[in-house]
């Protein structure tokens, strides 16, 4: 028997093994159970444990022919797991078998201990498999760590060697419900595929693009798949329409919301000056006094024909227009035109050195005004600072430069070139602004429009009412986003989302018509992602732990590597 408490790490200590001690090993180390364990040696480094096989013959690796003829032996030492952090070594007495098999290449052959060696190998199976479900959920280097501090001693190549040699899941059919996202291999230029069993979480597999050949492939490959959960990239539905043609596409609602949420914030920047207070208008209530950049009401340069101040942000310091504008529209002008002639927009990115891209925004804006609403009408740093300068210039300080010198007292880190701007229309108006709160920002809005009404204080309520009385387009962009709010919280899809689109298309104020025609090119998948349960909420969980996984082997793994390590890690 084994005495009860440990020995001292300076002796070497020998213990005999009983049948009773023999009973406990096996308990303890349950690999050990088919062979006979002779004695047990502390040696103060390790724990040796010599033991040997019980059976009578063993069979031939080559031939599988039994043979108990035996024509010698040899020791061997099989590294282990370790025991009160000192590493345990098996020194394994193993015969050599003649093959009775004439026919057999092998003349000769080692017996392996059932569930403990292997050919080759000098670590047991429960230690190569333990090493490998480290190396599965901490890679290579934390792997080896971990081990270390059990007593394990194994570099982290020895690790990773381990992943990529367990065998793959074998694949013979797509889940019923499957999962179908893009993941980065490296950002903003490799991107892969991942495939993900919507019912379990589990990943089915990786593609080493997102191409939509190589996804008809797999699915034609493992044919089952009666509805596939993804976004609205084109070619996964190419892919997938191919590849299982039977199959119901499904567009995952997050990924329209997102989209609307895109749309909603551009048009609201483009409108967001309507929110803004000329001088002197004598309207006060929540809004912005005078704009961003400063609308001067006084040179001929600066003003529209009709006598109107133009937008805020059209003009510089000085009153006239800015190059932006003027360059904007030049172009606008000159795109147009060669679209009226007949070119085509790679020919005029050709001849304009425009980005073919650019092109088309500009040929898809309705005037120069809607290119534009974005950079003249954005918010400014000295948003916050404006109510003082008002309050100031009523108090009688209408030198720029002491405003200027006040500011830079309360924070203000800008020019004073962007203060005098701001506050010239004030010269010009027949009596001095009241102050005003700064106009909201733009994400601030555009969150306002996007969050459940009753999710929002009193305060942003009455906000938001505001701002929907004063701007048309804000207002109907708000209207279509309630509606498909509510549609996609009650499923509706398929009774309520032909008419939302037909009143988007008949509405030219909400900016969202580029969205309702890129919904008609996928328009039943988008319709079954507003109606039915499934969603890719599981594959964009699943998109973020190979995020984790990358980062854990700091870039330095290949494609296969990472495969196997998304794979097999658990759901």
């Amino acid at each position: 028997m084994l005495p009860a408490g440990p020995a001292s790490p300076a002796a070497r200590v020998v213990w005999d093994v009983s049948e009773q001690g023999q009973a406990l090993l096996a308990v303890l180390f349950p690999h050990l159970a088919g062979l006979r364990v002779h004695r047990v040696e502390d040696t103060g480094e390790a724990v040796m444990i010599a033991a040997s096989c019980q059976a009578g013959s063993a069979s031939c690796p080559r031939c599988g022919q039994p043979s108990a003829q035996v024509h010698g032996g040899y020791g061997r030492t099989v590294a282990d797991g370790a025991a009160g952090g000192r590493p345990v070594l098996i020194v394994l007495q193993v015969r050599r078998f003649r093959c009775r098999n004439p026919g057999c290449p092998a003349v000769t052959f080692a017996e392996q201990a059932r569930g403990l060696s292997e050919r080759y190998r000098r670590r047991s199976i429960p230690l190569l498999a333990m090493l490998a479900g480290f190396g599965l959920e901490l890679a290579g280097r934390a792997a080896a760590r971990l081990a270390g501090t059990l007593g394990i001693a194994v570099h982290p190549s020895t690790v990773l060697r381990l992943v990529a040699a367990t065998p793959d899941q074998e694949i013979t059919a797509a889940p019923e419900v499957l999962g179908v996202d893009d993941f980065a291999l490296a950002k903003g230029q490799v991107y892969g595929t991942v495939l993900v069993d919507m019912r379990t979480g589990g990943v089915i597999d990786l593609l080493p693009d997102r191409e939509a050949a190589t996804l008809e492939a797999w699915l034609t490959a493992h044919p089952g798949a009666g509805i596939i959960c993804r976004d609205r990239a084109g070619n996964y539905a190419e892919g997938a329409r191919a590849g299982a043609p039977g199959a119901i596409q499904v567009a995952d609602r997050w990924h329209l919301w997102h989209n609307l949420a895109e749309y909603a914030e551009k048009t609201v920047a483009g409108h967001r000056g309507c929110l803004k207070d000329q001088p002197g208008s004598g309207d006060a209530g929540g809004s912005d006094a005078p704009g961003t950049d400063g609308t001067p009401e006084q040179e001929p340069p600066g003003q529209a024909e009709d006598g109107k101040v133009p937008p805020d942000g059209f003009l510089d310091a000085c009153g006239r227009e800015r190059r932006l504008v003027t360059r904007t529209r030049d172009r606008y002008a000159e795109i147009r035109g060669r679209l009226d002639a007949g070119e085509s927009l790679s020919a005029i990115s050709r001849v304009t050195g425009l980005d073919r891209k650019t092109v088309q925004r500009f040929a898809r804006a309705g005037s120069a005004d809607e290119l534009l609403g974005k950079a003249t009408s954005r918010e400014s740093r000295l948003d916050q600072f404006k109510p003082y300068i008002c309050q100031r210039w009523n108090q009688g300080v209408t030198d720029a430069a002491a405003l200027h010198a006040e500011l830079q007292e309360r924070g203000w880190a800008g020019s004073v070139q962007t203060v005098r701007r701001y506050v010239r229309p004030f010269r010009q108006a027949a009596a001095a602004p009241d102050p005003a709160p700064a106009v909201p920002k733009t994400r601030q809005i555009t969150r306002w429009l996007l969050t459940r009404p009753d999710h929002l204080q009193p305060d942003e309520q009455a906000q938001l009412a505001a701002i929907r009385a004063r701007c048309p387009h804000i207002d109907a962009l708000a209207g279509h986003v309630t509606a498909f709010a509510e549609m996609m919280t009650a499923r509706t899809g398929s009774r309520d989302l032909e008419a939302w689109l037909a009143a988007v298309e008949a509405d030219d104020r909400s900016g969202l018509r580029s969205l309702a025609a890129g919904i008609r090119h996928d328009q039943q998948a988008v319709t079954n992602g507003l109606t039915l349960p499934w969603n890719s909420g599981r594959v964009e969980g699943t998109v973020n732990k190979i995020k984790m996984i990358k980062r854990q082997m700091y870039g330095r793994a290949g494609f296969d590597l990472l495969r196997k390590r998304v794979i097999l890690h658990p759901a």
